[in-house]
């Protein structure tokens, strides 16, 4: 059996970080071997945004914005996607903020 797409529905979510990893790059191997097309459907965006190459973002069962992975996260249009991407914890939210003025043409508070 050859199968063409897999779905996949919150795959890693329970896993540690560490079996999470081997799961996610199981399943990028299995993408490029096998020529695999994957529905990759999940909350943590990290993992999105490692594994999937397009992306569409759902609020309340309907497609509010849809890209490439750098469509989405580096230039998100729909405030939904916006809020989504902004609510992810950063390691430096200062930093992060003074990035996100720079992007928006402003100065950081």
């Amino acid at each position: 059996m050859k199968p063409r797409l897999l779905v996949c529905d919150e795959p890693v979510s329970a896993l540690d970080v560490s079996v999470q990893a081997q799961v996610l790059n199981l399943l990028a191997d299995m993408r490029t071997e096998l020529g695999l097309s994957i529905l990759f459907i999940a909350h943590d965006l990290a993992v999105v945004r490692y594994l999937c190459d397009r992306l569409v973002v759902l609020k309340d069962g309907r497609a509010v914005e849809s890209g490439t992975r750098d469509e989405i996260y580096g230039s998100p249009r729909h405030p939904y996607t916006q809020a989504l991407l902004e609510a992810v914890p950063r390691l430096d939210p200062a930093g992060e903020r003074a990035r996100r003025a720079v992007r928006q043409g402003r100065r950081a508070a």
